[in-house]
C-alpha cells in the first residue's frame, strides 16, 4: 500500500467514526489493564502494514476509548474536535515543523500571533495583548505564575477554593505557597477575604470547574493593583463564551489582568490541545522563559514563541486553531455556543419541574448541576449507574459538603434528542 492508499483508508475510518460514533457506548466497557493485556508485550521485528494498524484500532483500542467526540459525552466539560481542526491536524503533522525559533519556523510562529490576535479580537479582548498557544491550561498558569513571579519577587498564590487544581500543581513546581480563599452563596471568590501579604499573584476564575461559577473580577482587580499583585484569569472554559455579547458579562474587569488563559479545545471546536494565553505584560513572559543557547542564535530580528513558556521545541497547533476559524467564521462559532447554552437551560427546567430533584447552583454558560434529593451515596450510586449504561456519560463534584452530579455540553453534535435521552436515562435509573 502506498502513502495515499493509507491516507484513503485512515480519512475513511475516521469519516466513519464520526459518522457512528453516537452508535457506540460513551463510556469505555474496559476494566483497567484490558487494553494492555491484549497487546503484545514485545514490539514487531518485522514491518507490519498500515491496514494492520487500522484493524487494531478497530478490534483492540476502540474498546477502551472514551468518546469525547460523542453526542452524549456530558461529563467534565465536553469539547469537539470539528473536521477542518482534524485535517488541520494532518497538515501540521505532515509539515512536522519544530518551532524552536523564529528562523525554524516562521510560518508556524507568524501564523500563531496572527491567529491568537483574530481569537482576541472575536471574544473583544483587549487590543495589544501579546498571546501565544500552549498545550493545556495547566501549562498556561505554569506560565503566568512564572511570570507573576519573576515581576514581583513574591511566592504566594492566592485562588479561591474552587480554584482549578492546575493552580496547586502550577504552585508545586514553582515552588510557590497556595493560600485558598473562601467563596460567598454563590460559589465566587470572596475579595473582602482576600489576604495578599507577600503574594505574587491571584488567580480568579471565569467559569469554575465545579459549577461555573464566575468570581468577581472588578474587585479581585481593585485588591491586585492597590497590593501590587499579579492577576491572572482561568477562563479556560468559559472564555468561548465571549464570541457571543450577551455572554460578555462574565468579562468585566478582565480587561485589568496580567494574564489570561481560554483552552480553545473545550469550547471552540479545536482537537485538543489548543490553550490560549494572553498576557499585558509579556516583558515578565521573557524575563522568566527567555534563555537562547548559542546554537540557536543568529541574526534574525524576529519573535521566538519559545520566550514565553516552559517549551522549547513547540508544535504547529496554530495552523488546526486557524482552519476552525476560517471554516466556522463568527456567526458559526457563536451559533455552537448558543445552542449549548440553550440545551443546558432546556436540561435545567426539567430538572427544576421534576418533583424529588434539584438544582444546586446557579446555571451559568452550559453547566447544569444537579442532584437527586436523596443521600451522597444515593447520588454516587447513580452516577455510577447511568455512566455504567455506556447510553451518556456524566461526572461528579462535591458543592457546600454534598456530592453534586454534573451535566456538561459542549460538543457540537449535541442535540435536544441527545439531552432528552440523558434525562430519560438519569430518571430511569433513579426509579422515577
Amino acid at each position: 500500500m502506498t502513502f495515499r492508499e493509507d491516507g484513503a483508508a485512515a480519512l475513511e475510518w475516521a469519516a466513519r467514526y464520526l459518522e457512528r460514533v453516537g452508535e457506540l457506548p460513551v463510556l469505555a466497557q474496559v476494566a483497567p489493564g484490558d487494553v494492555r493485556r491484549s497487546l503484545p508485550v514485545s514490539p514487531p521485528e518485522q514491518a507490519e502494514p498500515f491496514a494492520d494498524v487500522l484493524r487494531d484500532l478497530d478490534e483492540v483500542l476502540l474498546p477502551g476509548v472514551t468518546h469525547w467526540q460523542h453526542p452524549r459525552f456530558f461529563a467534565y466539560f465536553s469539547n469537539t474536535g470539528a473536521e477542518p481542526g482534524v485535517l488541520a491536524e494532518l497538515l501540521a503533522a505532515t509539515l512536522n515543523a519544530v518551532a524552536i525559533v523564529w528562523r525554524a519556523a516562521p510560518a508556524s510562529t507568524e501564523l500563531e500571533l496572527v491567529v491568537l490576535d483574530w481569537l482576541a479580537q472575536l471574544l473583544g479582548l483587549p487590543s495589544g495583548w501579546h498571546g501565544h498557544i500552549e498545550d493545556t491550561a495547566s501549562t498556561s498558569t505554569v506560565a503566568a505564575l512564572a511570570a507573576a513571579r519573576e515581576a514581583t519577587g513574591r511566592r504566594v498564590v492566592v485562588c479561591s477554593e474552587h480554584a482549578h487544581s492546575s493552580v496547586d500543581k502550577a504552585a508545586r513546581l514553582l515552588g510557590l505557597e497556595v493560600r485558598k480563599t473562601p467563596v460567598d452563596d454563590e460559589l465566587r471568590l470572596r475579595p473582602d477575604a482576600l489576604d495578599l501579604e507577600d503574594a505574587a499573584a491571584v488567580v480568579a476564575t471565569v467559569g469554575t470547574t465545579s459549577s461555573a461559577s464566575v468570581d468577581p473580577v472588578p474587585e479581585i482587580a481593585d485588591r491586585c493593583e492597590a497590593a501590587g499583585v499579579w492577576l491572572h484569569v482561568d477562563a479556560a472554559y468559559a472564555g468561548s463564551a465571549w464570541v457571543c455579547p450577551e455572554h460578555r458579562w462574565s468579562q468585566a474587569g478582565v480587561e485589568r489582568a496580567d494574564s489570561l488563559v481560554v483552552n480553545a479545545h473545550k469550547w471552540l471546536l479545536t482537537p485538543m490541545d489548543c490553550s490560549c494565553v494572553w498576557t499585558s505584560r509579556p516583558e515578565a513572559f521573557r524575563a522568566a522563559f527567555s534563555l537562547v543557547p548559542e546554537y540557536l542564535r543568529s541574526s534574525d530580528e524576529a519573535e521566538n514563541l519559545s520566550d514565553y513558556g516552559p517549551a522549547l521545541g513547540r508544535r504547529f497547533r496554530s495552523l488546526k486553531l486557524w482552519a476552525v476559524l476560517r471554516c466556522y467564521g463568527r456567526e458559526g462559532l457563536q451559533a455552537t455556543i448558543r445552542d449549548g447554552v440553550r440545551l443546558a437551560h432546556l436540561f435545567e427546567d426539567w430538572v427544576r419541574a421534576e418533583p424529588g430533584w434539584e438544582v444546586v447552583a446557579p446555571r451559568h454558560f452550559s453547566l447544569v448541576c444537579f442532584r437527586r434529593d436523596a443521600t451522597d451515596d444515593e447520588n454516587r450510586a447513580l452516577l455510577d449507574r447511568v455512566n455504567a449504561t455506556g447510553e451518556i456519560f456524566i461526572s461528579h463534584t462535591v458543592l457546600e459538603g454534598r456530592y453534586v452530579l454534573r451535566l456538561a455540553i459542549g460538543n457540537a453534535r449535541t442535540t435536544e434528542a441527545d439531552v432528552r435521552h440523558a434525562w430519560d436515562v438519569l430518571r430511569r435509573e433513579a426509579g422515577a
